[in-house]
């Protein structure tokens, strides 16, 4: 008896391990193969630390670590290894939005001019109104004038200029950064502009509507709910020592950059590990949901991620067919994913699914790379993609 129980305890613990590293018994050859491809794919470029999983019905079927967090020092790249996120942050500026929504604090239809402290106006079209809509489709026309915007962040410490400060500078005449060339020659909903300002734009409008800070009504909100205990909007909310290193390519050389900051964080500064992100994805995939906690109202969740441009109300820009986009919510490959894609210095990451919400990816690329490299970074996830829906495929046969 007693080494049957020994055999038994042995046996379980053996499969509870390799279901967390993601290696179901029934694909040790793909999990190799996916493995090798990722390998091959690092030596290739230089690509220093990633992180993956694989969602399949809601669930996180696989997930892996490869290279380093911190190349000089050998400490392995997990998927609990936390990193900014970039773009992918815009989601849960959307989730806030919506959260601000579900409380009756803003509409998503209103003259932001009813929210904010400041007049912003469109110059070129001085009586037209601007929304949390069009903010959030990427339809307001405001635009993101360089190097304004690029010299947003901020390395090594130093303290980002207030949000609000920023943006008052930034589109009130007479602002110290203000142009007409912060302005597009567009109606709102008239053309398709991403907007990394407009983000921060709205992010700043759900700071002044609920009277709190954007990273304190997330996590609140979002981070608490989840459990996700390791992410934040800034360095001094996580354990800096579980954070990435970030590295970028030059030429043939891989140097390490400094973590940084920005002013507009609500475009891009969320910090998070594959691990936790997995659970906030598969809330927006599942109706709000994850497991048991609930993030926002199923109704809610159909809003923010429902297609809001159609052949009667589209902007002129925009092929069907090519993109669509949600709240802060976005198609790519030719509208065949969904969710969103992030890069900022060192820093690449998907977070993407199947337009059935059936089958997702994750991953985090922790180095930049040169634009002729910049296919690479989508070779990997693709062939992570194909590994999702052969996974999918097998549990779909298995029932």
């Amino acid at each position: 008896m007693k080494s049957k129980f020994a055999l038994t305890i042995f046996l379980t613990t053996t499969i509870f391990c390799a279901n967390i590293m993601g290696q179901s018994i029934n694909s040790t050859t793909q999990k190799t193969s996916i493995d090798s491809f990722i390998e091959s794919k690092m030596n290739e470029t230089g690509i220093v630390g990633i992180g993956a999983s694989i969602i399949v019905d809601k669930k996180v079927v696989w997930t892996n670590g490869y290279g380093y967090a911190d190349k000089e020092n050998k400490i392995p790249f997990t998927p609990s290894t936390i990193m900014n996120i970039a773009s992918i942050s815009k989601t849960f500026t959307g989730v806030c939005i919506m959260k601000a929504v579900e409380e009756r604090k803003v509409s998503l239809d209103e003259d932001i001019n009813n929210y904010l402290p400041f007049k912003l106006i469109n110059p070129n079209f001085p009586n037209e109104k601007i929304t949390l809509r069009h903010l959030a489709t990427h339809t307001s026309g405001l635009a993101d004038r360089n190097p304004i915007y690029t010299d947003t962040y901020y390395y090594g410490g130093s303290k980002p200029e207030p949000l609000g400060e920023f943006l008052k500078n930034y589109f009130v005449q007479g602002g110290k950064y203000y142009s007409k060339d912060n302005f597009l020659n567009a109606k709102p909903a008239t053309n398709r502009d991403y907007s990394n300002i407009g983000a921060g734009l709205a992010g700043y409008i759900i700071e002044l509507r609920t009277g709190e800070k954007l990273n304190e009504y997330a996590k609140k909100n979002i981070f608490k709910p989840l459990k996700m205990q390791n992410s934040g909007w800034a360095l001094n909310e996580i354990d800096i020592n579980k954070h990435s290193k970030l590295y970028e390519k030059k030429s043939d050389s891989i140097v390490q950059i400094g973590l940084y900051e920005g002013t507009t964080y609500p475009d891009g500064g969320v910090r998070t590990s594959v691990q936790e992100l997995s659970k906030f994805f598969i809330s927006l995939l599942n109706e709000g949901k994850y497991k048991k906690t609930r993030i926002l109202k199923k109704e809610t969740v159909e809003e923010m991620l429902r297609f809001q441009y159609t052949e009667l109300n589209k902007p002129d820009n925009v092929k069907l067919n090519k993109v669509n986009q949600g709240i802060f919510w976005a198609t790519k490959l030719s509208t065949t994913r969904i969710g969103h894609n992030g890069s900022d210095p060192g820093v690449r990451t998907f977070m993407l699914s199947d337009l059935n919400k059936e089958f997702a990816v994750i991953v985090f690329f922790n180095t930049s790379l040169d634009e002729k490299d910049e296919g690479k970074f989508f070779d990997i996830y693709e062939e992570l993609y194909k590994y999702a829906k052969d996974l999918k495929a097998k549990q779909t046969t298995s029932r």
